[in-house]
């Protein structure tokens, strides 16, 4: 049996002893391999249900759940009375231990847990991926029970405050006119004594990490698509993270869209990042080579170099009048003035608001300008 594969409490061999009753020896000793392997990855707990990739033979992970029905109004309002009323269960409780008073309604019993999985395996559940992802969560019970309550439906903290006003009146009705013996205190500082504090968080990363793999559904958007996404969802948290800035606050739709495709250089553009010019462009109501342009104008400086692509200005009198003779006296030949533009056969120069020229070039006798380098303060600088 590979180490760490199976749980220590007595509760956690509940839990998985809810799915092994219904499961073949072969699947279950598979699962409980791929657990102690590590070929779960991290384990997400809602209400009702227990998500989780979990690495099989193939390249692509697969998308394994547990569901367990959730608790009604009417079970929870029993189940919270019984644990005030029970001093010793509620100590249990605290002490993160499940109380055996009430283990067979707080535990799964068998056949409750429901196992489904994004792998091709049809046989009899659970498959050895739903058994690993039972096997790792058994771990997880056994360290905080207060995660199978999470599952029924009421997280830790709403739990012990509910507890604590519902042991408070108990205690009232047991003895409505006697005085107590000793002086309270808030619930926050009892628990306190109890529950570690947390942990300071931790800083950011020091750079965007790889999305996880997002396996094939057919019901599913493209799993392309959806890398691009978390990606780029990655990207904007570590900036606002690192900044305190939101780097796409105020952009509208075109420039969102250029911003994405920015991303990707157009020169030997792949397949994925075609498909994201194609559909960008698309969705923008634009072609694609409006988009390409106005992605390398995007690389050249963000909202504001796009913006000197698309929208020409007239700059007062001073720097860009003093740019034509700088630029013939340095050999670059003569530049045509026109609003803040300065034009030459193939080379151009714009100026932007912020006081750069920024560079662009076309071929002969076409007017198709490029953004062709970065920005300079200086307009000799940009040409060269």
């Amino acid at each position: 049996m590979p180490p760490g594969a199976e749980p220590t409490t007595w509760w956690g061999r509940a839990w998985t002893g809810a799915l092994e009753q219904l499961a073949d020896s072969a699947r279950l000793g598979r699962g409980r391999a791929y657990a102690a392997s590590g070929q779960v990855d991290a384990i997400t707990v809602t209400p009702g249900r227990l998500v989780a990739y979990v690495r099989g033979s193939r390249p692509r992970p697969y998308r394994t759940e547990l569901v367990l029905t959730e608790f009604t109004e009417t079970e929870w309002d029993d189940l919270l009375d019984s644990l005030a009323a029970d001093p010793a269960a509620l100590a249990a409780l605290v002490e993160r231990e499940v109380p055996r008073s009430l283990a067979d309604r707080i535990l799964p019993g068998t056949g409750d847990l429901l196992p489904r999985c994004s792998c091709p395996d049809t046989g009899r559940p659970p498959c050895k991926h739903a058994a690993a992802l039972c096997f790792r969560a058994a771990r997880l019970v056994d360290e905080d029970p207060f995660v199978v309550l999470l599952l029924r439906g009421r997280g830790e903290r709403e739990l012990l405050e509910e507890l604590t006003r519902r042991n408070a009146a108990h205690a009232a009705r047991e003895q409505p006119s006697a005085a107590p013996d000793f002086p309270g205190v808030p619930a926050r500082t009892a628990l306190a004594r109890v529950l570690a504090p947390l942990p300071a968080p931790p800083g950011p990363p020091d750079a965007v990490g790889t999305p996880p793999a997002c396996p094939a559904d057919p019901a599913a958007p493209d799993p392309l698509v959806l890398d691009q996404l978390a990606t780029d969802a990655a990207a904007r948290a570590h900036a606002f993270l690192t900044t305190g800035t939101d780097p796409i606050a105020g952009l509208d739709l075109w420039q969102d869209a250029v911003r994405l495709a920015s991303a990707h250089p157009t020169a030997g553009l792949t397949g994925t990042a075609r498909r994201l010019y194609r559909d960008l462009a698309r969705a923008t109501g634009r072609t694609t080579t409006d988009l390409a342009r106005a992605a390398a104008a995007w690389r050249q400086g963000g909202p504001l170099a796009l913006a000197v692509l698309e929208t020409p200005w007239d700059p007062p009198a001073g720097p860009f009048d003093r740019a034509r003779p700088a630029l013939l006296a340095a050999g670059l030949g003569s530049f045509r003035p026109h609003r803040n533009r300065l034009t030459s056969t193939t080379r151009q120069l714009r100026l932007g608001r912020d006081n750069l020229w920024y560079p662009y070039e076309s071929r002969p006798a076409e007017d198709d300008w490029w953004p062709s380098g970065p920005p300079s303060p200086d307009p000799l600088s940009a040409l060269r």
